[in-house]
């Protein structure tokens, strides 16, 4: 990486988390393009979705972002798709945010390349969230995703319906998803999101649900945090799944010690937590001194930030 060029980095995720050899094919788009470095590919199987990590130069990273779009068009039908985690399109979302040397304002116009490219390219419909968004409603991905492919293409399906104006896609042909395809929500923020479960000892799903409605924004939590209530089959216990859109605000420990406090209110033992995909060192870096109480702790310290630097 040099350090006087520009960087961005994207964190798109598709709605495929089981079948390998589609996870391959459409993660072989990113692989081995010059300008563009291939971070982490994080396939979940319970939620059908994967998600992607990519650190890039705008312009070669903006053609692997539409490549990967279109082969995700490709190879998932989203009339036959079904997982747990929350979806509208075949290529779900393309969030962008500055990695080094650049500005906000060069991601939201990146982003408006991309989502208008999608559109011309694949005839995709495309809404625009973050700081793209048209309303402050669909700066939130959950409001866009609300009913989910199912319930969003049912409610389009109407153009009477009093919600129509305020939910049709940004592009579209026809004010409708597309059957096979869905939509693809694109967006430029300054924070990227982290992925973050915590494990619970318990197979009652309906206290990791609890326990998701007290941690999340909406219902009372905290406002930069989302999270519900799941169950992977693979392992045991339940998990409450967190998306954390600013860990600087709300840092990773205050979400973790929420989870263990509202835990005890049922008698339930947190096993441990998981992050998924790569996180920025600065948000480890705050957690470190929490748990340590760390006082006048210089990032310098760490001598591999040296070898970063």
């Amino acid at each position: 990486m040099s350090f006087d060029k520009k960087y961005v980095l994207a964190v798109p995720n598709f709605s495929e988390g089981r079948r390998s050899e589609v996870i391959e094919a459409i993660a072989k788009e990113v692989k081995n393009k010059e300008g563009v470095k291939l971070v982490s590919v994080e396939p979940e199987y319970d939620l059908n979705r994967t998600v992607v990590t990519i650190i890039g130069e705008p312009q070669p990273l903006k053609e692997v972002l539409v490549n990967m779009a279109g082969k995700s068009y490709e190879l998932i039908n989203m009339e036959k798709q079904r997982g747990t985690h929350p979806r509208i399109g075949a290529q779900d979302t393309i969030p962008i945010f500055p990695f080094k040397n650049i500005s906000l304002e060069e991601c939201i116009q990146m982003a408006e390349e991309i989502g208008n490219e999608l559109f011309t390219k694949y005839k995709v419909p495309v809404y625009f969230a973050g700081e793209n968004a048209r309303t402050e409603n669909r700066k939130s991905i959950s409001f866009i995703r609300k009913g989910q492919y199912e319930g969003l293409k049912e409610l389009l399906e109407n153009q009477n319906s009093p919600e129509y104006e305020e939910r049709k896609p940004d592009l579209s042909l026809d004010g409708k998803l597309n059957s096979k395809l869905g939509a693809t929500i694109v967006s430029a923020d300054m924070e990227g999101l982290t992925a973050y479960n915590v494990f619970l000892n318990t197979e009652d799903l309906n206290i990791a649900k609890a326990i998701a409605k007290g941690v999340r924004g909406p219902s009372g939590g905290f406002s930069t945090v989302r999270a519900v209530g799941i169950k992977f089959p693979e392992r045991e216990g339940v998990v409450v799944s967190i998306n954390m859109f600013d860990c600087e605000r709300t840092p990773l420990y205050r979400a973790y010690e929420f989870v263990k406090q509202e835990a005890k209110r049922y008698g339930v033992a947190v096993t441990g937590s998981e992050l998924v995909g790569p996180v920025k060192l600065e948000y480890l870096i705050n957690s470190l001194e929490y748990y340590l109480g760390l006082q006048g702790f210089r990032r310098d310290q760490i001598l591999e930030t040296h070898l970063i630097e």
